[in-house]
C-alpha cells in the first residue's frame, strides 16, 4: 500500500498499483527524494501529518515521516509553526546521540512541504500500558524515573527542554523494553525566548506548570513537573487535573490512592511532592538532584532489609546465617543495567589504597608475557569484583571467563600492548585495571567526575589516555597507578582518542566538534584541524604513522595527515552515524561501523570501497582488527560479537554470550586472545582457535 500525501486527502491508503489517490485525485509520491516510500497514516495535527515508511536503501527498514502542512492562519503564526518544526529537526540532530531519543536520519523540502524523517520505534506508550494493565505499582513508576532522568539529565545539559513529557510522549521499545522519551516538537533552548502571544501555549494542560502558560517560559525544573504529573497519572490511572484541588491550592493524589486502598512509601511521595511544586525555585532544580534522593531511598531501604536479615541470621549464629553462609554487606546499586548514568554530578573521590593480590597458582591457556608484573599494580579489594570461568564455546572461538567489577555499562576497553593486562572503562566514572591471564583486578584509577567513555595506552604501555563525560582527557602513569596529569580544553564530552604510533601525539575528539592533537610528555595542546563539523564519536590512528581518521555524527569519514594535520580526505561512508572505525596492522584498509548496522572496508589513502559486512541487527559500537590483520571483530547493540576474515569478507562465527549491547573490543598481540565490554556491566575474555581461511 502506499499513502498519499495531500494533508487535506481524508482516505489517504491506496493500493501500490495506483498512480492517483482513489480518494481526492491527486498524483501520488511513490517515493520521497526516491527514498522514503509512504505505506500508512498515523497520526495528524495543527502542523501536519505523520506517516510510517520504507526506508529504500536501508533494506525496506521502517521510518517515521513527519510532513509540515500547519492548519493555521496568519504570517505570525505560520511563522512560529515552521520555527517549531524547524526546532524538532535540530534538537533530534543534536540529541540523536543518547540511546533513548529516537535519531533524526534527514531533513529536507519537496513539493513545498517540509519533511522530517526519523527513526522508527516500535512499542507502546505508557498511556497505552496503563490503559492496557490497569494503575502502576510504586515499585514501576520509580523504575520509570530511574530510567528517564539520565535522560532528561542529557537533554538539559545541552541546553534543551522538552517542555511536552506526558503519558504519550514515553514510548517502551519492543525489542528491549527501554524507555524512549519522543516528540520533541516543541523542544526548547534554554537560551531562546519564545514570543508571548494571546493563546499560545506550549505543552499538554494538566502535564505543563504554569510558568510555561504564562509567557512560554519553561526551566529544566518544569520538565521535572511534566515527568511529575506523568507519574500521578500512571500511579493513580486518574488525569492530573482530576487529582489538584484548586480551592486548596494542594495535589490531593494520595486521597485517590486511598480509595483504592493503596500507599506509598512516605519518602518517596515527598519525592514526587517536591516535583510537582507551584513555584519553581521550591521544586527539584535538576534531573540529578532526584535521582541522588531516589538512590539514598534505595540504599536505605536495602540497608534496612540487610539489618532486618542480619539480626535475624544473629538469633542463629553471631556470624552466620541460617543457611551457614556470611551475609553480604555494603550498598546495592539500584539502577537498572538498561540505564546508563552518563550524566552524574560532578564530585570527588578519594584514591583508594589496595592490597597486594594473594591468590596464587590460577591457570589459563593465555599464553604468558615475558614482561615482568609492574610492581606498582595492587589488588583493589572494595568492589569486590567476580571472576566466573565461561563455558561458551562455538566452532571457532571459546569464552575463558566473565568479570564484573563495574556498576554501570562498560563503555571501552584497552588491550596493553607490552604486559598481560587491559584496561576497562565505565558510566561508573572509574577506570579498572585487570591481569589479563588470571582476571584480577588489579587497581581502580579514580579522578573522572563522570562518565569514563574511551581509552588508550601508548605503544610501550606506559602511558593511559583516559576521556569522560568531564569533558577532560587524563593521563595515567600505569606502573605506578597515578594520575600524571589532566588536560583540558574540550568544552563537551570526550567520546574518541588515539595515539600515534610513535607515542609522542595524542588525538582527541567528542561532542564539541573538535579534534586536539596533545603532547604526550608535557600534555601541551599542539593543534587543532580545521574542518570538523560534527561530533566524533572515534579516532583511529595508521600503524605506519602516515595519518589518522576521524567519524562520527555526520556519516563522513575524514583522513588527516599525522605530520601536518592537514585534511587529506572527506567522504560519505555511512546512511547513520559513524561509531567506530579501525585501521589495518600494514595501513591499506580502513574498517568503519556504524547505526546503519553495517561495516564497511575502503582502502587506504585513497578511501575507496571495498566491501560491505552485512549480519548485525542493530548499531555496530566497536571493531577490530586482529595484528596479523586477517581477522576482523565486531560488536553490536544486538548484544553479539561477530567474527570476519578480512580478505573475503566472510562470516566466520557469531558470539551470542553478553545480555545487553556490547560496546568495546580489544585484541591481545597474539591474535588468539581478545576482551569485549558491555551494557551488562561484565567483562568477557575470549579465545580463538585456529581459523583457516574460507575459500
Amino acid at each position: 500500500m502506499i499513502c498519499c500525501l495531500n494533508p487535506r486527502c481524508a482516505k489517504p491508503l491506496n493500493s501500490d498499483a495506483s498512480k492517483v489517490c482513489q480518494n481526492c485525485g491527486e498524483p501520488l509520491i511513490l517515493s520521497l527524494r526516491g527514498r522514503y516510500s509512504p505505506v500508512k497514516l498515523l497520526g495528524q495535527g495543527g502542523f501536519g501529518r505523520t506517516y510510517l515508511a520504507l526506508d529504500r536503501d536501508r533494506l525496506d527498514a521502517y521510518c517515521v515521516i513527519k510532513q509540515f502542512s500547519p492548519q493555521i492562519e496568519g504570517t505570525k503564526s505560520v511563522s512560529k509553526a515552521v520555527q517549531l518544526f524547524n526546532q524538532e529537526a535540530v534538537r533530534l540532530y543534536e540529541l540523536g546521540e543518547h540511546a533513548q531519543i529516537p535519531a533524526l536520519l534527514a531533513y529536507f523540502e519537496q513539493d513545498e512541504y517540509l519533511y522530517l524523517v526519523q527513526q522508527y520505534i516500535e512499542g507502546q506508550t505508557l498511556f497505552q500500558e496503563m490503559n492496557r494493565q490497569g494503575a502502576f505499582s510504586e515499585a514501576q513508576i520509580r523504575d520509570i524515573l530511574m530510567a528517564l532522568l539520565p535522560v532528561l539529565q542529557f537533554i538539559h545539559e545541552r541546553q534543551v527542554i522538552h517542555r511536552d513529557i506526558t503519558p504519550m510522549n514515553i514510548l517502551r521499545r519492543k525489542t528491549d523494553q527501554r524507555l524512549m522519551l519522543i516528540d520533541f516538537g516543541v523542544a526548547k533552548q534554554l537560551s531562546e525566548s519564545l514570543p508571548s502571544q494571546p493563546g499560545t501555549r506550549i505543552g499538554t494542560e494538566g502535564y505543563s506548570p504554569m510558568e510555561q502558560f504564562r509567557g512560554g517560559r519553561a526551566y529544566p525544573a518544569s520538565d521535572l513537573y511534566s515527568l511529575g504529573a506523568t507519574c500521578l497519572h500512571l500511579l493513580t490511572h486518574s488525569k492530573p487535573d482530576n487529582l489538584y484541588s484548586p480551592l486548596d491550592g494542594q495535589w490531593i493524589w494520595r486521597d485517590k490512592l486511598a480509595e483504592h486502598n493503596r500507599t506509598v512509601d512516605d519518602t518517596f511521595a515527598q519525592i514526587l511532592d517536591r516535583m510537582l511544586k507551584d513555584l519553581v525555585n521550591d521544586r527539584y532544580q535538576s534531573a540529578n538532584d532526584v535521582l541522588h534522593d531516589l538512590k539514598r531511598l534505595s540504599s536505605d531501604a536495602n540497608s534496612n532489609r540487610q539489618s532486618s536479615m542480619g539480626a535475624t541470621a544473629a538469633s542463629s549464629s553471631p556470624s552466620t546465617s541460617a543457611s551457614g553462609r556470611t551475609p553480604r554487606t555494603g550498598r546495592q546499586s539500584s539502577r537498572s543495567s538498561n540505564t546508563p548514568r552518563r550524566s552524574q554530578p560532578a564530585r570527588t573521590r578519594p584514591p583508594q589504597s589496595g592490597q597486594a593480590n594473594s591468590e596464587q597458582g590460577r591457570s589459563s591457556s593465555i599464553p604468558r608475557s615475558s614482561q615482568p608484573r609492574p610492581s606498582g599494580f595492587r589488588q583493589s579489594t572494595s568492589e569486590m569484583p567476580v571472576r566466573k570461568s565461561s563455558t561458551y564455546k562455538s566452532k571457532y572461538c571459546r569464552g575463558v571467563y566473565t568479570l564484573t567489577g563495574h556498576s554501570s555499562w562498560v563503555m571501552s576497553v584497552a588491550m596493553n600492548p607490552v604486559t598481560p593486562t587491559f584496561a576497562s572503562s565505565s558510566l561508573d566514572d572509574t577506570i579498572k585495571l585487570w591481569n589479563l591471564q588470571t582476571g584480577d583486578l588489579l587497581t581502580t584509577l579514580r579522578g573522572h567526575t563522570r562518565a569514563v567513555n574511551t581509552l588508550a595506552f601508548s605503544p610501550d604501555g606506559k602511558l593511559l589516555a583516559s576521556g569522560s563525560d568531564d569533558y577532560t582527557v587524563k593521563l595515567w602513569d600505569v606502573y605506578d597507578s597515578r594520575l600524571m596529569r589532566t588536560l583540558s580544553g574540550h568544552t563537551r564530552d570526550v567520546r574518541a582518542i588515539a595515539i600515534s604510533p610513535d607515542g609522542q601525539l595524542l588525538m582527541t575528539g567528542g561532542e564539541d566538534r573538535a579534534i586536539r592533537i596533545w603532547q604526550t610528555t608535557t600534555g601541551k595542546h599542539v593543534k587543532s584541524p580545521f574542518g570538523v563539523t560534527s561530533m566524533v564519536r572515534s579516532l583511529a590512528a595508521s600503524p605506519d604513522g602516515s595519518l589518522f581518521a576521524s567519524a562520527g555524527m555526520d556519516r563522513r569519514i575524514r583522513l588527516w595527515s599525522m605530520q601536518t594535520a592537514a585534511r587529506t580526505l572527506e567522504f560519505l561512508a555511512h546512511m547513520g552515524a559513524i561509531q567506530a572505525i579501525a585501521i589495518s596492522p600494514d595501513s591499506q584498509i580502513l574498517a568503519s561501523a556504524g547505526k546503519d548496522r553495517a561495516i564497511r572496508l575502503w582502502t587506504l589513502p585513497d578511501g575507496k570501497p571495498i566491501r560491505t559486512l552485512s549480519e548485525h541487527s542493530r548499531d555496530v559500537n566497536a571493531i577490530a582488527f586482529t595484528p596479523d590483520g586477517r581477522i576482523l571483530i565486531s560488536a553490536s547493540s544486538d548484544k553479539t560479537i561477530c567474527i570476519w576474515d578480512v580478505a573475503s569478507g566472510t562470516l566466520i562465527d557469531k558470539l551470542i554470550d553478553h545480555v545487553d549491547a556490547v560496546h568495546s573490543l580489544a585484541i591481545c598481540s597474539d591474535s588468539k586472545t581478545f576482551i569485549s565490554g558491555s551494557a551488562d556491566r561484565t567483562i568477557k575474555v575470549w579465545q580463538l582457535k585456529a581459523i583457516t581461511r574460507p575459500r
